[in-house]
């Protein structure tokens, strides 16, 4: 919004009240990661954890970062390549498998890449 109002002269001063609402930490964001997944049935193994705070704590850096909405988008992405690694697994899978999100999963984002500009 900063940049909104700095580049709309006389824009803020049209709106009466402008209320700040503060980035939520990185703790606050993998709570509401965890919820998500809970809503979804989904659940992180113990190595996937670690990796999707690394994850949220690189991808705050970057440019874009929407806080809770990159989190949902990532999660998105992350059960993606999670499917699709299933997929490709000819075995017969258990319930345990097809609700469990894997380090994998996160580790092949393009947040970890050194040289990406944007997230994934």
């Amino acid at each position: 919004m900063d940049t909104f109002f700095g580049s709309n002269p006389g824009m803020a001063s049209r709106i009466a009240h402008h209320i700040d609402f503060p980035d939520y930490s990185e703790s606050e964001l993998m709570q509401i990661a965890t919820l998500m997944l809970q809503g979804l049935n989904y659940r992180f193994d113990d190595e996937a954890e670690p990796a999707f705070a690394r994850y949220v704590g690189l991808r705050r850096q970057q440019p874009h970062f929407a806080n809770a909405r990159s989190v949902r988008n990532a999660l998105d992405r992350i059960r993606l390549r999670h499917a699709t690694r299933l997929f490709d697994d000819d075995s017969a899978l258990t319930r345990e498998q097809l609700c469990t999100l894997q380090a994998q999963d996160i580790l092949a984002s393009r947040v970890f890449e050194t040289s990406s500009p944007a997230g994934d």
